[in-house]
């Protein structure tokens, strides 16, 4: 089989195969995550940056290779969560700067778009590290260079490139050794072979289906009188009960995989109940994992475009003077000169930091990182000349970066907090009568003053760090790994605390999350004091999921 041009129209279905492959493997490329917690996030993070583009690319009657590459390159960049999924949209972004500018694609077209995204792609990354999604790329990159001096076959091209990409995969463990010592390759490597073998077995001849969900023509996802379709159609309640009391792992992950299907997600448990409130389009999904808990009652779902039409249609004179009275009160209100974004997670943390003045909190975290376009719909929304963001999570830091560069409205300032105690020292730390230049300057100051530590539950058998780890043992993550490792909660945050404490120490900050209550955190502060008689504890209410405490030692 030989192929020599691809048009605007092939490469569309090849990108939405891709696409589709990425999403199939999501849940496999999730349980490549080095640390065995219960938020392995890089296939969900991938999937739904590639999912940002492929509605828009989708929703295309008829591209050149023009338009296609503006929806797939914007879309991707909007559309991006997590490190995994920036890179993934910069390489993206790179290809399509050379794609663009030709009517059809061949070899030598091709060869030099892949490098272009891989250079695109380092140059998004402060520290590139190589044993990553990076070192796939760039092999799959040198690769087509190598191809496209011997042949004009895109076929042939195409194959080769995919097993560079794959052998270049199963090296990566011996670049990372945390990925050898955990038994697996690198995820956003997998994901990245995914989206290429998508787009060869479309290629080459394979029958895909490539109908993408939520996506619709231009024009057509407008509802009545003009207003936008909600993001969510379905508000679902439920309640699940089990033959015997449910343990908080079989719920944490519930609530980790209902992260990955919706928003505004309440699951409170009790004993032998869990009851359960969420928006999501695929209420199929949330009722078939509620099945393997228990038995379902209360069950009520309503679809929220068809119950509020009517409603829309008799109010939207009222809603569009509301919008205007708004907008006018806005506009007449004075801009601050600095205002906050921060993403937090936890009602408990979300009032911390509206308390020090965030203007406006993204809920998300590690267990679902935001968008760049939530960050940066949530920065237009702040009335002010300067706005900080505080990412508070390493793997939020690149997406905010990417909001800092699209927006042209106001200054961005993108203070690199990596875990949520560094985001509050942050913000306690900001002083209202100095200048930007100057707070930024002190809080990144006192934020490597913070060490942070976070307690879970292991998801499978592994050695990380040295420290073997059997499902279901809590653990301890500091700063730089796994710090503790014990069956028992009380002896994991006192062992992890004794990693974290030195002789500059003066305050432990323990954060307790959803699932513990008042009385077990009461008790674990009271352990903490008087292992260490000499600093001062303070206990807050975090309501954190998966996380059982967020400690900070300053």
């Amino acid at each position: 089989m030989e192929i020599t041009t691809i048009g605007a129209s092939e490469f569309s279905k090849m990108f939405l195969a891709g696409a589709k492959y990425l999403e199939a493997n999501k849940e496999t490329i999730n349980e490549l995550n080095v640390f065995p917690v219960p938020d392995g996030d890089t296939g969900t993070n991938m999937t739904m940056t590639i999912m940002s583009a492929a509605k828009e690319v989708s929703a295309l009657s008829d591209p050149d290779m023009t338009t296609l590459c503006k929806a797939l390159s914007s879309g991707s960049l909007r559309g991006a969560r997590g490190n995994s999924g920036v890179i993934l949209s910069q390489l993206f972004r790179g290809f399509t700067k050379v794609a663009k500018t030709n009517d059809e694609l061949t070899t030598e077209i091709i060869s030099e778009a892949c490098q272009k995204a891989v250079e695109t792609a380092y140059k998004a990354v402060m520290k590139p590290k190589e044993g990553t999604i990076l070192t796939v790329a760039r092999a799959a990159a040198d690769k087509a260079t190598e191809m496209a001096e011997k042949t004009d076959n895109i076929i042939e091209l195409y194959a080769a490139v995919v097993d560079a990409a794959d052998e270049a995969l199963q090296r990566t463990p011996d670049m990372l050794p945390v990925l050898k010592q955990a038994g697996v390759v690198d995820s956003g490597g997998q994901g990245l072979l995914e989206v290429l073998k998508g787009g060869f077995d479309l290629l080459t001849g394979k029958d895909i289906d490539l109908s993408i969900e939520g996506a619709s023509e231009k024009g057509e996802t407008e509802g009545a009188a003009g207003s936008e379709m909600p993001k969510y159609l379905y508000r679902m309640s439920f309640a699940i009960k089990g033959t015997s009391p449910i343990s908080d792992k079989d719920v944490m992950d519930y609530k980790v995989y209902l992260d990955a299907l919706g928003e505004d997600i309440k699951v409170e448990s009790k004993q032998q109940y869990i009851q359960v409130i969420l928006m999501t389009n695929e209420p199929g999904r949330v009722i078939s994992k509620a099945s393997k808990i228990g038995t379902l009652s209360q069950v009520s779902m309503i679809n929220i475009v068809d119950d509020d039409i009517n409603e829309k249609k008799d109010n939207i004179v009222s809603l569009s003077e509301k919008k205007e009275e708004m907008e006018e009160k806005k506009a007449a209100e004075a801009e601050k000169e600095m205002g906050f974004v921060a993403v937090s997670i936890g009602d408990g943390i979300n009032q911390i930091f509206k308390d020090l003045g965030a203007d406006f909190t993204i809920e998300g975290g590690q267990t679902m990182n935001p968008s760049t376009d939530d960050i940066l719909s949530a920065i237009e929304k702040v009335n002010a000349k300067t706005v900080f963001v505080l990412p508070n999570n390493k793997n939020i830091i690149l997406a905010a970066n990417q909001a800092q560069k699209l927006c042209k409205s106001k200054k961005v300032v993108v203070i690199p907090t990596k875990t949520l105690p560094q985001g509050i020292t942050a913000l306690f730390n900001f002083l209202p009568d100095c200048d930007a230049t100057e707070n930024e300057k002190r809080m990144n100051e006192e934020i490597a003053n913070v060490k942070s530590g976070e307690v879970t539950y292991a998801v499978r058998d592994t050695t990380i760090d040295d420290k073997e780890i059997s499902e279901g043992d809590y653990m301890g993550i500091g700063d730089a790994g796994i710090l503790s490792v014990n069956k028992d909660l009380t002896q994991v945050v006192l062992d992890m605390l004794d990693e974290m404490a030195d002789e500059d120490s003066g305050l432990i900050t323990l954060y307790s999350g959803a699932d513990v209550k008042k009385r077990e955190a009461n008790k674990m502060k009271k352990a903490v004091a008087e292992h260490f008689p000499n600093l001062e504890v303070e206990l807050q209410v975090g309501g954190q999921p998966v996380y059982y405490y967020v400690t900070s030692v300053e």
